[in-house]
């Protein structure tokens, strides 16, 4: 054995993973199909300006362990993200919070937007099962026209009656002027880009990175040199599909420079019409609050996922987590899984780094 671990995907969970063995010891390989490391949260500097290149990525935690941690490889400035939604030409403050309540209702306090809220509400869905029920029982249908229903049969492909109420629930909405679209206690942008945090991540002498490396063309040779293999990938690819394929939702970008200093005047705004193919415009500048000329836009195209895509979202639903189940039930003790990938879930950043740290410590108990 070459290896103590072979570590399949350089994003989030396989750099912190590799990071926490090497610092005990553990000679580490990591690789990546992609040509750089970083996963989804790479960044790409153009023409001066750090491009978030798979989607727009703000770091937020309540977990001090995860804080600490990664202010270990980054210094993170004081962006807070504030969305804001286009529909039809209307724009919104968004979550969707006092602001955006005065705006559509002329509510001025909390009270009154609640009373307002449980006039609106749809009464008769006592017992919501299922997205668009939950948002109609609570918000009522014209929030849930304006803010919901569009973009997410744009997001996911599906009608909202066909998706789990637990994607509409990591959005808050308040009844007051709080406009921050997380409320967690840290939040920010690491200064100079995510790429950075990769490269002092995976910057140890225990650790050997790889890229333009497919797992599944040398899948043998790469296992065999290796006593443990850490897979960050699709649970279902590498077990080559045996129970079925799993449901997953892609994105496609288009990022382009405009002459002109500011597009937007935000860091994203979400399109909520039907009328518009994409789901948002990112302007990548307002990250760092970067002072240029011009400027670096990304359309952001919700996309239907097949095996020549990039998958980004697992959908969550019951069939699908059914299925998960089943190849949970293939897993011995020579492979773990990680990432949103390899554990099916819809993770932020801060979880996915939890859970690396907490499998690390796992396997060093374990030693």
């Amino acid at each position: 054995m070459k290896y103590d671990y072979l570590i399949v995907g350089a994003g989030l969970f396989g750099s912190v993973f590799a990071r926490q063995m090497a610092t005990n010891n553990k000679k580490v390989l990591i690789i990546d199909k992609r040509n750089h490391i970083g996963g989804n949260c790479y960044t790409e500097r153009i023409s001066g300006i750090n491009v978030h290149k798979y989607g727009p990525h703000i770091f937020h935690t309540n977990n001090e362990r995860v804080w600490r941690f990664i202010n270990q490889f980054a210094t993170f400035n004081s962006f807070s993200l504030r969305t804001k939604v286009n529909y039809q030409g209307e724009i919104f403050s968004f979550p969707i919070n006092l602001m955006t309540l005065n705006k559509l209702w002329g509510v001025k306090t909390p009270e009154e937007a609640n009373n307002m809220l449980k006039k609106k509400r749809r009464a008769d869905i006592t017992f919501p099962d299922n997205l668009e029920d939950w948002a109609l029982s609570r918000l009522g249908e014209e929030l849930y026209e304006i803010f919901i229903k569009n973009y997410t049969m744009k997001q996911w492909g599906k009608s909202p009656k066909e998706l789990p109420m637990s994607i509409l629930k990591r959005l808050p909405f308040r009844s007051t002027f709080n406009d921050r679209y997380f409320n967690d206690l840290y939040e920010g942008i690491p200064i100079g880009g995510y790429t950075k945090i990769f490269e002092k991540l995976l910057d140890h002498q225990n650790i050997e990175v790889q890229t333009n490396v497919d797992f599944f063309e040398h899948k043998k040779s790469l296992v065999k040199d290796a006593a443990k293999t850490i897979y960050s990938g699709k649970i279902d690819e590498f077990y080559d599909y045996q129970f079925g394929e799993l449901e997953y939702r892609s994105l496609r970008f288009e990022t382009i420079a405009v002459k002109q200093h500011d597009f937007q005047g935000n860091a994203i705004i979400n399109y909520t019409g039907s009328e518009v193919p994409y789901t948002r415009i990112v302007e990548h500048k307002h990250f760092e609050r970067e002072h240029h000329p011009q400027t670096i836009i990304t359309y952001e195209f919700p996309d239907t996922y097949d095996k020549s895509k990039t998958p980004y979202y697992p959908i969550n639903d019951d069939k699908n987590n059914a299925l998960y189940q089943k190849y949970q039930t293939l897993v011995n003790d020579r492979v773990i899984f990680g990432g949103r990938l390899g554990k099916y879930s819809y993770w932020n950043m801060d979880q996915t780094i939890a859970n690396a740290l907490l499998m690390a410590q796992k396997e060093q108990n374990a030693l």
